[in-house]
Order: structure tokens, then C-alpha cells, then sequence
């Protein structure tokens, strides 16, 4: 980086970060804060946004005009994530977003600390520390949910039925398989280790889930909204909190209005790809019929769980070698396919995706749900593991990892517009460079972008006009093939996430758009691979500095 002023600003941003989420350190793999936990409660806030006004008055203070290259993208981001973040923390809608999604503090945290790296004697026994706070932790946020609804914010029922549901189920886990004291340490004696994690978990993090278990039962589900009332818009603040939820996450000034009319136009659009490939694949172009066979045909799903993963590896595997096909050669960390944990894996979505450590201590991991594999479409997991894997997420975050050149916030951070966008853009990508098995698995690709553009649609519909769980539902039944337990658990995750599913439609519409852009205005000219190249190779970015890097592109390519 050029301006000093600017690098230091923005390392101290990342500083900030850190502090702020001292978990997301340990997943990076950046040592220091592998015994701390984020403070949930509305002081934690205050600190936090303290931090971005000294980044903000420090971006106030420098010469804008000055700055080139690097530098302009840098200032640009720092400007929009700070001012995003800011208003989502002001509208303080995690206190109503209880829930057993992974947004939901349960599932999060017995998801992410056993997968943090202990690979020396010093990340061991910080592991413990950890542990020990976790019970404080989960205190600390049922006391936010306290507050919120001493203000009349209340949760939603279904939230917070669904975390009933899975605090019985994990507190009726035998300690000895408890997934907090699963990891297996280094540098420490293994069994005293052991003993000690268990050991804290049955007296502190045990004992805190039953208190939010009581207080759940006793005091927050007779207040709670229920499924006519899911929208955050039902809630003191929600309607302006769900505006500063969508700036944040598609990192665009769109409203909800005209997000909500660009999923209706995907989802009439996507009707003639089912027609057209389900008359191939399944005999029929009744786009009713298509679905309904996705849907119920008892010969689409999967038997058994090593079934899904031998599926998703060998597509993983097919886009590893069709790479040179789009992309430059890169050196980047190799991906691994996990199941999702038992534990979260009843109320989670389909797949999800963790990025490597830094220091090479973790790969990055495509996460598979095989709860229920009788359940599981196997048209559905070709287009998972090109999203979540490569040319998707992995390829994405492993690379940006290696841009030592760029601020760590750049390398590490998530801009989920640019991040979901990316997946989604690459389940088309594998289409056009001809990596699905077939059409069955074409029409997974299908609903797969029907799901996509109804999330546009069902979550300003419950959260910006009011809609019931049910009539989002019964939306997604009528225009995807997603099975009956995946719809639940999708809606939910837009009820517990507002504005977060807008991010996927709206960042690949827009890699799409300057795409095309960029072949009109190149001819020629126009590279695949360095268009590609240009996009990944600048970080993760907001989609207003997404363009600007293309605009620049396209100029030195003439």
C-alpha cells in the first residue's frame, strides 16, 4: 500500500476487528486472541462503535483526491464498512434473531470452537480458557434477549421453539461425546486435557444452556411472535433495520421494493429452464410436473450419507482439473469435504463453507448436511460443491488469503455480495465449461437459482411487507425443488437473517452484468481467465468498488 496514513488506518480497522471478534482470529489462524470470546452485550456494542468512529475520523482526516490504484479501493471500502456495519449495530437485530440456524449464537458457537485449530501446546490450553468463558457468554446474550424484550422486541416463535429443540437435544448428549470437548489437543497430555474440557462444560456451559432452556420455555415463548408476525418490520426499529440489514449485506442503496420485483422477474424467467431441460431429463416441460418429480421422486434421493460424499467429491474433483479452463494458475490451500456436525447438522441448510487458517494449520472445508439422506435430492450437491468449493468459495477465500500485498482486512475479510455472488456466479460458470454430470443435475443448477430468486422475494416479503412464515413457504413450494424440510429450514434462516439471502441473486446479477459489460465494449480483446482474474485477485469487495475495478480493467485491456 502506497499512503502510509491509509495502511496504518487500515490495519487498525483490522486490529479492531480482532478485538471485536476474537473467534474469527482464531479461524483465520491469527494467534493472540485463541482465549477470547466477543462480548454480545449492548456495552460490547458501544466499543465496537467506538472503533469504526476512529476509523471513520481517520478516513475524514486523509486526502481522498490524492490516493491511486490499491490505495482508492482500500479507502473505498473502509468508508462503506464502517458507515454498514454502524447502522446494523444501531438497529440491534441479533437480539431478536434468535434461532437454531447457524446465525443463532447455540449453533455457532458448538460449530466453530471445536474446528478452532489447536495445533501447539499454547492453542490448547487457550482452548480451555475459552471454554470456560462460554458459559458467561451465553448469559450475557440471554440478557440482550431480556432487554429487547423489555422494549417490546420480541422473538419468533419458531425461533425460539426451534432452540428449545436443540438445547434438549444437546444437553441430553452423553458428556462424553459433548462436541466441545471433541478436539484432540497438542503438546499437553491428551487424557488430563480431555478431562478438563468436559469438565467445564458440565459446570459452566451445561448449566448456562439450561437457564436459557428455562428462560426460553418460561419467559420469552408466551411473548413471542408468532408466524403471522416474522418479519422484522413487526418489531420497534425493524423497518429501518431491515434497510441498514440490506445495505449491509449487498453492499447496494436498493429497496426493498425493487429487489422484491427482481426476484418475481428471475423466478417467471427460470420457468422456461425448467421446462426445457426437465422435458430432457425427466420426460416432461410442465414446469408443475418437472417440480413435482424433483420433489417426490423416491429414485432422486440419496441412501446413505457416504453416497453425498463420494457425489460432492467427484465434483470437486472435476473442477479441480477443469480450472485452467477460466482461471489462472494459482497456488492455493486444498479443500477438504466435512459432514456437518450431528449436532447442528437437524436445523442447518444444505452446505456451508470455512476458509483455511492462514498458517496453514486448517484447510478450508466445503461443510455437507447428510442428516436424513433419504431426504437429500441428488440433483442438488453438484451445485452445492461448485459453490461452496471450487470454483466457489474456496477458490475464492484460499486465494484471497495469499494477497500479502493487500490490507488483512481485504485478505480476510467477507463482503457477502461479493462472497455469495461469487458462488453463484460459478454454479453458471460449470455450466457453461460443461462440468455437470447431466441434465439431471442441470436442473439441480436450476432450482438452485429458483431458490436463489425467490430469496429475493421471501425475504422483503416477511421482512419489508409483512408476510406470514406460511405464505413465504408456500412461495418457495410453488417455485423450487427444494424438499419440504429444506424449505423450512431456508425460511427460518431468512427469518433469524434479515437481509442476508439478498446478497447471492444481487452479487451475481452484478458479476454477470459487468461481465457482460466487458465482452461488449473488449471484444476480442476479452480474456476469460483475467476477467476472472481481475475480480478475485482485488479481495473481497463491495460491488460499487467491483465495478470500479472492472471499469479499469477494461481500459488497460483496450
Amino acid at each position: 500500500m502506497g499512503d502510509p496514513q491509509l495502511a496504518a488506518l487500515a490495519q487498525r480497522y483490522f486490529d479492531f476487528h480482532l478485538a471485536d471478534n476474537p473467534t474469527s482470529a482464531s479461524f483465520y489462524g491469527i494467534p493472540g486472541y485463541d482465549d477470547l470470546l466477543p462480548d454480545p452485550s449492548r456495552d460490547g456494542d458501544e466499543v465496537r462503535l467506538g472503533h469504526h468512529a476512529e476509523v471513520s475520523e481517520g478516513l475524514s482526516a486523509l486526502d481522498a483526491t490524492a490516493l491511486e490504484g490499491q490505495d482508492r479501493i482500500t479507502y473505498s471500502m473502509l468508508g462503506r464498512l464502517v458507515s454498514d456495519q454502524s447502522a446494523v449495530i444501531r438497529a440491534r437485530l441479533g437480539e431478536v434473531a434468535l434461532s437454531n440456524t447457524i446465525s443463532g449464537p447455540v449453533t455457532s458457537m458448538l460449530s466453530s470452537l471445536p474446528r478452532q485449530s489447536l495445533d501447539s501446546e499454547q492453542r490448547s490450553r487457550d482452548y480451555l480458557v475459552r471454554l470456560g468463558k462460554l458459559g458467561a457468554y451465553f448469559d450475557a446474550v440471554l440478557e440482550r434477549y431480556r432487554q429487547a424484550g423489555s422494549e417490546g422486541r420480541h422473538q419468533t416463535r419458531t425461533g425460539v421453539q426451534g432452540v428449545i429443540e436443540q438445547l434438549d437435544d444437546y444437553l441430553a448428549t452423553d458428556i462424553e461425546r459433548d462436541v466441545l470437548a471433541a478436539p484432540t489437543p497438542t503438546g499437553v497430555d491428551v487424557d488430563e486435557w480431555k478431562a478438563e474440557a468436559r469438565a467445564l462444560v458440565a459446570e459452566r456451559v451445561r448449566p448456562a444452556l439450561s437457564r436459557w432452556r428455562e428462560a426460553l420455555e418460561r419467559e420469552l415463548l408466551p411473548v413471542a411472535r408468532g408466524d403471522e408476525a416474522v418479519g422484522i418490520c413487526n418489531v420497534p426499529g425493524g423497518d429501518e433495520g431491515y434497510r441498514a440489514a440490506s445495505r449491509q449485506f449487498t453492499t447496494t442503496d436498493l429497496d426493498p421494493e425493487a429487489v422484491h420485483r427482481t426476484g418475481l422477474e428471475e423466478v417467471e424467467r427460470l420457468r422456461g429452464e425448467f421446462a426445457e431441460i426437465g422435458a430432457r431429463a425427466l420426460g416432461t416441460g410442465v414446469v408443475a410436473e418437472v417440480v413435482d418429480r424433483l420433489r417426490g421422486d423416491a429414485s432422486l434421493r440419496y441412501e446413505t450419507a457416504d453416497q453425498i460424499l463420494h457425489d460432492v467429491t467427484a465434483a470437486l474433483r472435476r473442477a479441480e482439473a477443469a480450472l485452467p479452463t477460466a482461471f489462472l494458475d494459482y497456488d492455493i490451500a486444498p479443500c477438504s469435504i466435512e459432514e456437518i456436525p450431528a449436532t447442528a447438522a437437524k436445523g442447518s441448510t444444505l452446505a456451508y463453507y470455512t476458509v483455511p487458517a492462514s498458517d496453514g494449520s486448517r484447510p478450508g472445508t466445503h461443510w455437507v448436511n447428510t442428516y436424513a439422506p433419504q431426504s437429500r435430492a441428488r440433483y442438488e450437491y453438484e451445485a452445492l460443491a461448485f459453490h461452496e468449493s471450487v470454483p466457489g468459495h474456496h477458490l475464492q477465500f484460499a486465494l484471497g488469503q495469499t494477497l500479502k500485498d493487500l490490507p488483512q482486512f481485504r485478505q480476510f475479510g467477507y463482503v457477502t455480495a461479493f462472497g455469495e455472488g461469487w458462488g453463484l456466479y460459478t454454479e453458471r460458470l460449470c455450466d457453461e465449461i460443461g462440468l455437470y454430470s447431466g441434465d439431471l443435475a442441470r436442473l439441480g443448477m436450476v432450482s438452485f437459482d429458483a431458490w436463489r430468486a425467490c430469496r429475493l422475494v421471501v425475504d422483503t416479503g416477511m421482512h419489508a411487507f409483512g408476510w406470514s412464515r406460511e405464505r413465504a413457504v408456500q412461495f418457495m413450494r410453488d417455485n423450487t425443488a427444494l424438499s419440504e424440510v429444506n424449505i423450512a429450514n431456508e425460511v427460518d434462516r431468512y427469518i433469524a437473517w434479515p437481509g442476508q439471502a439478498l446478497a447471492y441473486m444481487i452479487g451475481r446479477k452484478h458479476i454477470e452484468g459487468l461481465r457482460a459489460r466487458a465482452e461488449r465494449e473488449l471484444g476480442g480483446a476479452f480474456d476469460l481467465r483475467h476477467f476472472h482474474d481481475r475480480i478475485l485477485t482485488s479481495g473481497s469487495i463491495p460491488l460499487e468498488t467491483m465495478t470500479g475495478v472492472v471499469e479499469a480493467w477494461i481500459a488497460e485491456t483496450r
